[in-house]
């Protein structure tokens, strides 16, 4: 090979992050509502089942509701504002 090649890199250039406070604690979830949200990522469906199971076993007063968005890696501003109306905190599950 005689000629020059040009290499691109596919990574291209990372965003540019900025960091965010984590969201406020509430000081106990007794007779909190909590939904566990799973993201449909693989096994996400699982993790949040088992999430459900050991919130019944450990923590009974604590009502747990699982729901999911419609697809995923799309907001789902129809979910985020049943969680905010409804819930009280929320776990995102993102599975294995």
């Amino acid at each position: 090979m005689t000629g020059k090649i040009t290499v691109m890199d596919p990574r291209g250039y990372p965003p540019k992050v900025e960091g965010k406070r984590l969201a406020s604690r509430p000081p106990s979830l007794d007779g909190k509502v909590l939904y566990l949200i799973d993201a449909l990522f693989d096994n996400a469906d699982l993790f949040v089942e088992e999430l459900r199971k050991w919130f019944a076993q450990h923590m009974p007063s604590v009502e747990t509701r699982i729901i999911r968005p419609r697809e995923s890696w799309k907001d789902d501003a129809e979910l985020r504002a049943k969680v905010v109306a409804d819930g009280d905190v929320a776990i995102m599950g993102v599975g294995l």
